[in-house]
Formats: C-alpha cells, structure tokens, sequence
C-alpha cells in the first residue's frame, strides 16, 4: 500500500487509466484511437473554437471552485486530485440549477462542471465519488470521444431526410452511443477509487435513482431491483428495455450499483489499492492493442452468456442452435 493523503486514502502514484477501465470501454476505446489521425482532427475541429467558447460561458455564468469560493468543495476536489494522482488540475465550476448532474468538458484543456443540485444532495464522501467520476472522464480522455458522439448525432438529424445515410448514421451513433454508456462504468470505478468507501459509492447510485432518503433504502434490496430488472417479462420486454436504453447517456442507477459491486467483491478494487495496477509509462500500461480488444470481446460475450434478460437467453439460445446445426451439417459432408 502506497502513501495516505490527510484523509487517511491511499494515493494511486502514477495510475493509469487502464487500471480501472470497464474492459468494454477499453475495448471501444482503444479502437477509436487506432484510427489514423483522428485524435488530431477532432481536436482540431472542436478545439479551436468550441473549447474556448464554453470555457468562457463558464468562466461569465458559473462560479469557479477554488480557495475562497466553495471552499468545502475545493477541499474534496484537492483530496481527490491527490489521490487519483493528478499531475495538473482541471478547472471545477458550480453551476446553478437543481437538477443533480456534472460533467467533463473539453479536449485540450477539459474542466468539470458540478450542478448545484448535486451539492445540495450529496455529503462529502458522495462528492468525492462524483468528483472522482468526472476525473475519470478526464483521465481516460473521454470528452474527445463524446464530442465526436455530440457532432454525429448533429449530423444525423441533418441527414434525416436521407434514409440510406441516415441509416448507416443511426449505426455508427447506437455503437457509440453503448460505448458512452461502459464509460461511465469505467468512470464510477475513478469515482469509487477517489472516495475509497463502497458504501458511499453506492448511497450516490441510490440517491440519483429515489432522492436524499437514503435510509429507508437498501443497498441489497436495489441490487435486487437490477436482478429483476434483469430477468422481467419475456423477448418483448426485452426489446422495449432495449428500446429505453438505447435514447440514454447513462446506465440504469440500479445496473451502475451492481457493476460497481461486482468489480469490488470480485476483488478488482482492492487489487489497485494494494498497488497492483498499471502506471503510466510502464509496460503493463502499454498492451498490445489486440489484447485489447479481445478483453472487451470476452466481457460482452460473458456478459450475454450470463444475463437473464429474455432478449439475451433468446439471442444465446439461437446461437446455439445454430452452432448446432453448423456442427451437424459438418459431421454430414465428413461422413459423405
């Protein structure tokens, strides 16, 4: 275990990003940065202009984080920069409006943004996580990817009046759209890290989901909710969830409470604050980019093989049925 900041959390030196993505995620992740000078021209479309013209709304409407103005915020913004390790900090911003979100803009120099509904919900330990969060996006370089996200979905409401384009549109915009939504779970993972206490990174899931009560909520009883949620109705209900999910940024609250315990039971989490966790620079951090891919491979395949989504079963069953007429139709033209 590594050195303690004040607070008594242990502080990540050097972690990188790699060591606590989603493995569907990095997967998504990794192949996006593969294409040929993509990076650099979406940074150079967005950052020339875009960058600059909401840093300075901000900078004119919203009240920057620092030492003399919510200083209870910068305090936790602080522990949290120290613990992910940090090397230069993101500007934070509060914003007035009651809705409880925040986010991470920005591409060459990314700042987040915190609602104020957010503060007003949450104690200290659920804002470290939700700072934690939003540092994760920073850390993983996810605003640039949810740009291009942002730009496409502009543009095929441009192109809706074209069926064939709009159609290929829809594709490369759903794909995206499911790699938005593992990156979040990646980014509860950041957030869960920084606060470095499970129980108040699940408070947060089930806030966002029924409110501030949260002692007459359950940990166990909402992770039952996602196992219902899970196995409910039949190939129909599974469309319409399909359907539901498909129009949103983020996971199901109750999905994002179950995922993020799984990664602490299954022992991932302790193994990084133990230490054993990729760093920068080093060779663990830098994999061969197949392997990258075949880990994001291997987590939606175990992933389909285990839930108990009637959808899901459906799509395995026919699988299997099919590898099983594939393999018959083969012992036939061996034995002819």
């Amino acid at each position: 275990m590594g050195a303690l900041t004040q607070t008594g959390r242990v502080v990540l030196e050097g972690i990188d990003s790699r060591a606590f993505e989603h493995p569907a995620d990095r997967a998504a992740l990794h192949a996006l940065r593969k294409v040929p000078g993509f990076d650099l021209a979406l940074r150079k479309v967005f950052g020339f202009v875009g960058e600059r013209s909401v840093r300075y709304l901000h900078l004119a409407n919203a009240v920057r984080v620092g030492e003399h103005q919510f200083a209870r915020v910068d305090r936790i913004y602080r522990d949290c920069l120290e613990v992910l390790d940090v090397p230069e900090r993101p500007e934070l911003f509060i914003v007035q409006t009651p809705i409880v979100n925040a986010g991470a803009l920005g591409v060459d120099k990314p700042f987040i943004v915190l609602n104020s509904g957010a503060i007003d919900l949450f104690g200290d330990d659920e804002l470290r996580f939700i700072i934690g969060h939003e540092l994760g996006h920073v850390i993983c370089d996810h605003a640039l990817y949810k740009t291009m996200l942002s730009l496409l979905l502009r543009v095929s409401i441009a192109y809706g009046v074209m069926p064939i384009a709009g159609v290929a549109l829809f594709g490369v915009v759903a794909a995206l759209r499911e790699w938005d939504r593992k990156s979040e779970l990646t980014a509860d993972r950041a957030g869960l890290l920084a606060v470095q206490d499970p129980e108040a990174a699940f408070r947060v899931q089930m806030k966002m989901a029924g409110g501030s009560r949260v002692s007459e909520m359950s940990v166990d009883a909402f992770s039952e909710q996602a196992d219902d949620y899970d196995r409910g109705g039949d190939v129909l209900d599974g469309v319409i969830k399909l359907m539901n999910l498909l129009q949103r940024t983020h996971p199901f609250s109750a999905l994002r409470l179950r995922a993020l315990r799984a990664w602490v039971e299954e022992g991932g989490y302790q193994a990084v604050l133990d230490g054993d966790y990729a760093r920068r620079g080093s060779e663990q951090a830098d994999r061969r980019f197949h392997e990258e891919v075949l880990d994001g491979a291997r987590a939606y395949r175990d992933s389909a093989r285990k839930s108990e989504d009637p959808l899901a079963r459906f799509f395995n069953d026919l699988a299997d049925a099919g590898s099983t007429v594939i393999e018959r139709a083969r012992g036939v033209m061996r034995r002819d």
